[in-house]
């Protein structure tokens, strides 16, 4: 009886997980030896935090440019539904995150102005390999396409 009740509860939990998706929480380094980064110009954080609930996932994106340091911050709902976060120069950044079939994987789709530019999208893949996070991210405007595969060790 207790070995069934023990089945049962793995069980249970695999359910659980599998229908709501993988948690993504932590603090994430990045990985530069392991990433594929842009030789140009990297839009890669240096350090990504994440705090994930069953429908919400926040990210705080921790980065460098010409040696100033700053941080982004987002808020994501998991159910598909669009959300809006605060973009550069006082635009906003509309964004879905959906989850693969699979449960496996989160993309989240982010577009945004870019003034006389036209608009911005940028896919995000977010996956879990072991206990390193990978993100495959590519974006499409005016000024072109790029693609990265940014490889993060959780802290």
């Amino acid at each position: 009886m207790k070995k069934a009740l023990i089945i049962l509860a793995v069980l249970l939990v695999t359910i659980i997980t599998s229908a709501t998706g993988i948690d993504f929480s932590g603090n994430w380094k990045l990985n530069r030896s392991k990433s594929k980064l842009s030789d140009q110009f990297s839009f890669a954080p240096k350090e990504i935090i994440l705090q994930q609930n069953e429908n919400e996932l926040n990210v705080e994106r921790h980065s460098t440019f010409q040696d100033q340091d700053f941080t982004i911050k987002d808020k994501f709902s998991l159910d598909g539904k669009e959300c809006i976060n605060p973009g550069w120069q006082d635009t906003q950044k509309k964004s879905t995150a959906v989850w693969a079939d699979d449960k496996a994987s989160l993309k989240i789709t982010t577009k945004f102005p870019m003034g006389d530019n036209g608009e911005m999208t940028i896919n995000e893949v977010y996956k879990l390999d072991g206990t390193t996070l990978v993100i495959e991210s590519s974006s499409t405007s005016s000024f072109g396409d790029r693609s990265e595969i940014m490889v993060f060790d959780k802290q």
